[in-house]
C-alpha cells in the first residue's frame, strides 16, 4: 500500500510518489483504477489523475465512479477492480468513502485483492480512510477531547491511525488527542508530498517531507477526561520523526535509524 499525506508532486523525473505507485503496480503494463468517491468534483479530479498516469506511461488507466452504494455493489465495479493491478483513491472527504463503500461488495473485494497483492494507494482522504479508526476532523489548538473527531474507517491498515497534511496544517495536537483515545493504535502524521510504502510488516518513508509517529504503547499514564473539551494527559509516550529512507517495523513498533554516510556519494546507510 502507498499512503500519501496529500499534495503529492506530479513530476515525471523518476523520483515521485506516484511513479513509485506505478512501478509497484506493474510499470507501463499496470492496470490502474482511479476512484474519486471522496471528491466533490469527481469529473475534474478523475481527469487530472488520468492525465498524470498516462504521462507516466501507464497503458491501461481508467476511472471507476462510485457515488452510491448501488454502484459499489455492482457487477461492473467488481469486474473493473478484479482486472486492476493498482487502485488509487483521490482526496476529499474520507467520511464519504466509508459511507459509500463500507461493507459493500467493492469493500470486500478490495480487502481480498490487497491480500493477494493488489497495490492500493490513497492521498489525503484516500489515506485517512485506510485506518480502522479514521480521523474525520478537528482543528483545536490544545490536546483535548475537542481537538479531534473520529469514526470507523475501512481497516486496510488496522494498527495505524493516519492523519494527513500534517506539518502544513499543524496537526500534532490533533494526532496526540486521537492516540490518547485509541492508545493501541500507532498515530501516523504524514506531511504533504510524503508517503508510506507498506509491505508486509514494514513501511518505508518516501517523498520530500517526514512522517511523525506517536506511540502511546509505552506510556505509563493516559488520561482522557469527559466533556466537550476535556483535558488529556499522556506520560511516557514515544514520538518519532522519520524522513525519506527511514523504515518502521510494525510488529516491534520500532523505527530503523538511517544515518548519512561519510563516503563521497553522501549516501545513507541503515543501522
Amino acid at each position: 500500500m502507498v499512503v500519501i499525506g496529500g499534495g503529492e508532486q506530479r513530476a515525471s523525473d523518476g523520483t515521485g510518489i506516484l511513479e513509485r505507485f506505478v512501478d509497484l503496480s506493474g510499470g507501463p503494463r499496470a492496470r490502474i483504477v482511479v476512484i474519486t468517491t471522496a471528491s466533490g468534483e469527481p469529473r475534474r479530479v478523475e481527469s487530472e489523475y488520468l492525465e498524470v498516469f498516462d504521462a507516466l506511461g501507464v497503458e491501461h488507466v481508467c476511472a471507476l465512479r462510485l457515488e452510491d452504494r448501488e454502484q459499489a455493489n455492482s457487477a461492473h465495479a467488481r469486474g473493473v477492480l478484479t482486472a486492476a493491478t493498482g487502485v488509487f483513491f483521490a482526496g476529499g472527504d474520507q467520511f464519504r468513502i466509508a459511507a459509500v463503500l463500507g461493507g459493500t461488495r467493492v469493500d470486500s473485494l478490495l480487502h481480498a485483492r490487497v491480500r493477494d497483492g493488489l497495490v492500493l494507494a490513497g492521498t489525503s482522504a484516500g489515506a485517512a480512510m485506510m485506518s480502522s479508526t479514521m480521523v474525520l476532523g478537528g482543528e483545536g489548538v490544545g490536546v483535548n477531547t475537542g481537538s479531534v473527531r473520529t469514526g470507523p474507517g475501512m481497516e486496510f491498515l488496522p494498527r495505524l491511525l493516519i492523519d494527513m497534511h500534517f506539518a502544513e496544517r499543524g496537526r500534532l495536537t490533533r494526532l496526540l488527542s486521537a492516540v490518547a483515545n485509541f492508545p493501541h493504535e500507532l498515530g501516523v502524521g504524514i506531511d504533504e508530498d510524503t508517503a508510506l510504502v507498506v509491505e508486509g510488516e514494514r513501511f518505508e518513508v518516501i517523498g520530500s517531507g517526514s512522517v511523525t509517529m506517536v506511540d502511546a504503547g509505552p506510556a505509563n499514564h493516559v488520561e482522557v477526561l469527559a466533556g466537550p473539551h476535556g483535558p488529556i494527559g499522556i506520560i511516557g509516550a514515544r514520538l518519532h520523526v522519520l524522513p525519506a529512507g527511514y523504515t518502521f517495523e510494525l510488529n516491534d513498533r520500532e523505527p530503523c535509524i538511517v544515518r548519512t554516510g561519510d563516503g563521497a556519494d553522501g549516501g545513507r546507510t541503515a543501522s
